[in-house]
């Protein structure tokens, strides 16, 4: 029988520890490290694990299990921090606040080997030669910013296959957000203005951009080129609205706003990210936490985990002032090349939006604390079953409903971080295609639906769901490749054997064999619902488009809608079909509409 392992003597441990800085990492019986600390007197930082009083729960339940205490000597308490924070990576100890999500963040890339430079966006190693711009919070908010650049600029973002092998401009022309240089509708010498206009504002001197657009624009008008002086003014215009809104009051610099709760075991933090002035949205963390950690602790454990490694701006706005701030700070400067300062102490505009930081990790750490065994858990296995950077912020699905080709519709549902959103969902009465035609369906729907989206009418997904086999996932890919959409993960669904539940196959364009999940996988489980909801939305179009068209509107059968509203409605939106095209949110907007009665709308027009 193997003996019991003899208890940790740590009164000679202590006899023979140095003073000096490093790290201690404490083990238990197996060897597994439980903890990794940092101390710029080791000798008196282990010491304290061991006083008779004054010992947090947490503490004496580490001490209870640590059978052994290994230590590494450092030059510097700096050099200690470093090593802590590469090992807490390394071994990922219990004990330790954790950062799962360690991923590297999305950049906007601009090529500069080509006479028609492209935009895209680039994760992972900066090899390539060109200019990097970011890092943005998360691949939607670059997605966003290359939309609205392609509003702006017209700088091409196709793939340069695509683009070497055009005879005619692409749909992206023809909605106006390309200028067409693969087939030579734009020089060199202009494409490089637009080119410059769009670094201008990735930098953050979008009033630069706005004075070099001005100055063309004049010079237009001199030579009596008025079509092309109203593309500059069209620009500046669009250029203003966005500066506006994108700008910080009072900041140009490049500033990280974080901010951390904690509450019931679990903690948030939320970093807010701002380049050159612009706020480009933020991202947010729930890192495992032992018990009794504050939220200035998290913040001390987090900070270090999630800079070193990458870039890092030269102030970061804190929620919490930190007890070891001014060495955090040193080795961020020495890691950024840079000096990093670290400020809790803020006033005025500053003050406001670390406050906004707060709010935002309050809600997310009570939304997380409330949902994260029900759509969170299942969300964060889909990400983890397709291998993604990220958890998908949006996911949209679409399914074809007919019969015998009759009366054929096709519906897309939306998923947000917390369930559906009803308001998003949209259906595609399908026309001009033979009897039966579910390939021809589905790509009809996706171009209608995602040419409105190229024009700036909602936002683009992270996941497309297909209700369907490899052809409806090749019809898919077909219709986004044409509408140069790159950025989108699509998974078709194709039913099991005697379309049983469970039993489901998922086919991933790239890759050679389909994916099956388990049949209790909450992954698997989140795909069902939200393809069972399109084909619920499919349904309840199909039989209202088949049956016969109603002699009434639908706004009459709808009680608090008198003449005088129907009248307004249709006058301030422009027709019966734009406010059965509307969203709640736009409904609400009518004057005499509240939002019960613009939900009362919605649902007459929807099926609900």
């Amino acid at each position: 029988m193997e003996a019991n392992p003899l208890p940790f003597d740590y009164r000679a441990f202590l006899k023979t520890l140095t003073t000096r800085p490093g790290i201690y990492r404490m083990l238990d019986d197996e060897g597994k490290v439980l903890y990794v600390g940092k101390a710029g007197n080791l000798k008196k930082r282990v010491s304290s694990y061991f006083r008779k009083t004054g010992l947090s729960t947490k503490t004496r339940i580490l001490v209870g299990q640590t059978a052994d205490i290994e230590v590494t000597v450092t030059h510097t308490e700096v050099e200690a921090l470093l090593l802590e924070s590469n090992l807490i990576k390394q071994f990922r100890p219990r004990y330790n606040v954790l950062l799962r999500d360690d991923k590297s963040y999305p950049y906007i890339y601009l090529s500069s080997q080509q006479d028609f430079p492209r935009l895209c966006l680039h994760r992972g190693a900066r090899r390539r030669k060109g200019r990097y711009f970011g890092p943005y919070p998360s691949a939607g908010s670059v997605r966003e910013s290359l939309h609205l650049l392609q509003k702006l600029f017209k700088v091409r973002q196709c793939e340069d296959s695509f683009f070497a092998n055009r005879s005619r401009p692409c749909l992206q022309y023809q909605i106006k957000r390309c200028t067409a240089p693969c087939v030579g509708l734009i020089d060199k010498e202009r494409y490089a203005v637009d080119v410059a206009h769009t670094v201008m504002f990735l930098e953050g001197r979008s009033s630069q951009a706005i004075d070099g657009l001005v100055a063309a624009m004049e010079a237009a008008s001199a030579v009596q080129d008025y079509e092309q002086a109203a593309v500059y003014r069209d620009q500046i215009a669009s250029l203003r609205t966005v500066q506006e809104k994108q700008y910080i009051s009072n900041e140009r610099g490049d500033v990280d706003i974080v901010a951390c709760l904690t509450d019931k075991g679990s903690a948030c933090v939320q970093v807010f990210f701002v380049r050159g002035g612009r706020n480009l949205g933020n991202a947010v963390y729930f890192p495992k936490v032992p018990l009794e950690n504050t939220a200035a602790d998290v913040l001390s454990a987090f900070l270090p985990q999630y800079y070193l490694g990458k870039d890092v701006p030269s102030e970061l706005l804190l929620s919490h002032t930190l007890q070891d701030g001014t060495l955090l700070a040193e080795v961020l400067s020495a890691h950024a090349g840079h000096r990093v300062t670290l400020n809790s102490h803020v006033r005025g505009d500053r003050a406001q939006w670390l406050k906004m930081a707060v709010n935002n990790a309050g809600l997310a750490l009570n939304a997380h604390l409330n949902t994260r065994k029900g759509f969170s858990g299942r969300l964060q296995a889909l990400t983890s079953a397709l291998g993604l950077d990220e958890s998908p912020e949006r996911i949209e699905c679409f399914d074809i409903s007919h019969t015998s080709g009759e009366s054929t519709v096709a519906s897309c549902v939306v998923f947000g971080l917390e369930g559906p959103l009803k308001s998003d969902y949209r259906r595609f009465n399908i026309r001009d295609i033979q009897a039966g035609d579910d390939y021809g369906a589905m790509e009809q729907a996706l171009t209608r639906r995602y040419t409105r989206l190229q024009k700036g009418e909602g936002k683009l997904p992270d996941i497309l769901l297909i209700d369907g086999g490899k052809g409806q996932v090749s019809s898919a890919c077909r219709a986004l490749e044409e509408l140069q959409i790159t950025e989108v993960r699509v998974v078709g669904v194709a039913k099991g054997p005697a379309r049983k539940p469970g039993m489901e196959t998922l086919h991933i364009p790239g890759r050679s064999a389909p994916v099956i999940l388990a049949a209790d996988s909450p992954a698997l489980h989140l795909i069902q619902q939200i393809r069972d909801e399109a084909h619920r939305f499919a349904i309840t179009g199909h039989r209202q488009r088949r049956a016969k068209t109603r002699s009434t509107s639908p706004l009459e059968q709808i009680p608090g809608i008198g003449p005088k509203r129907r009248q307004q409605l249709l006058r301030q939106l422009g027709g019966l079909k734009e406010v059965a095209r509307a969203g709640i949110d736009d409904l609400a907007r009518i004057k005499g509409i509240n939002r019960q009665l613009a939900q009362q709308i919605y649902d007459a027009f929807h099926g609900e």
